[in-house]
């Protein structure tokens, strides 16, 4: 079946603090975005779909079956909070071969899918034997997904998966949940590192204030949104000024904004189709040089920021 998690009329309650509120979604197969600012109720879908916390109201199903108090559903799970506590003096192998012998491995089975694990994540051997405690924040993420990995789960949920992890990175952390997604595990991932999400994922969930505002997610699902170039660009070049000026002479900006400090330029598009045709032209003929070009606001940080009610 393509449908792995489906909510109905769900709701979590806090006492009076309002965690879900009467939400309505699906989850298919593949690699889905849970996108919100803080307090959205990111963390409070996490825990009622790994059986953490019970609805106060509707139902939500995993694979099938409710995940409140089933083995059976958890077993096919896997969860990477954003937070970690790691055991001091422990090296990624111990971690992980005592975790699989915990979980019903026995120890050489453990330390073969520990190894494997590691590879996976492409955690560099040299770094194996240091202890986990000693990591950059980059590198105990993808131990965490390793330890996600040891049991061949069919769902991994991942809460802010990329802090830490620099631009190449990430990039490689994505390559990997590509891969897994690739070969049948399926990944919720949250994340405020949006242009990311927009790359690696096929499907999007928007939550506001425990809900989801139907507009926003169908402003996000919509394919035109997707393909609609930027209406605003970072550029950051030698000379700001003269690829201003320059812009400016072909008609192609509304506005713009130099900020000399960091050789940017910031600049709103009068017609962004006609600047993108004629990208690598424009940027040549300017004899400008550039460093980079980076759109200012991708359609997820449209949908996250300020939009319509949430009863559109």
């Amino acid at each position: 079946m393509s449908t792995i998690v489906q909510a109905e009329n769900l709701s979590r309650f806090y006492g009076v603090v309002l965690g879900l509120n009467n939400v309505n979604f699906r989850i298919r197969r593949g690699i889905t975005g849970l996108v919100g600012p803080n307090g959205a109720g990111k963390t409070t879908l996490f825990r009622l779909l790994t059986g953490q916390v019970k609805p106060s109201s509707g139902t939500i199903t995993v694979f099938g079956g409710n995940p409140w108090n089933n083995p059976d559903v958890q077993a096919r799970l896997a969860y990477c909070p954003e937070s970690e506590t790691v055991p001091a003096g422990l090296r990624p192998l111990e971690w992980l071969t005592g975790l699989g012998m915990i979980s019903g491995l026995s120890a050489s089975d453990a330390t073969k899918r520990a190894n494997e694990s590691l590879e996976r994540v492409k955690l560099a051997p040299q770094y194996w034997k240091k202890r986990i405690t000693t990591y950059s924040k980059g590198m105990r993420q993808r131990v965490k997904l390793a330890q996600c990995l040891m049991h061949a789960p069919e769902l991994i949920i991942l809460d802010e998966p990329m802090n830490g992890l620099d631009p190449m990175g990430r990039e490689e952390f994505s390559q990997v949940l590509r891969e897994l997604a690739r070969d049948g595990t399926s990944v919720l991932i949250s994340s405020h590192i949006l242009h990311d999400l927009e790359a690696l994922c096929s499907d999007f969930i928007l939550l506001r204030w425990g809900r989801i505002p139907n507009a926003a997610n169908q402003e996000v699902a919509s394919a035109e949104t997707r393909k609609r170039w930027p209406e605003a660009t970072t550029i950051r070049c030698e000379e700001p000024e003269k690829l201003a000026r320059y812009l400016f002479d072909q008609h192609l900006l509304r506005g713009c904004e130099i900020v000399p400090e960091s050789d940017t330029l910031h600049v709103r598009w009068r017609d962004a189709e006609q600047f993108y045709a004629g990208f690598d032209r424009y940027l040549l003929e300017s004899g400008v040089r550039i460093f980079e070009v980076r759109s200012t606001a991708t359609f997820l940080e449209k949908a996250v920021g300020p939009g319509p009610s949430l009863d559109s």
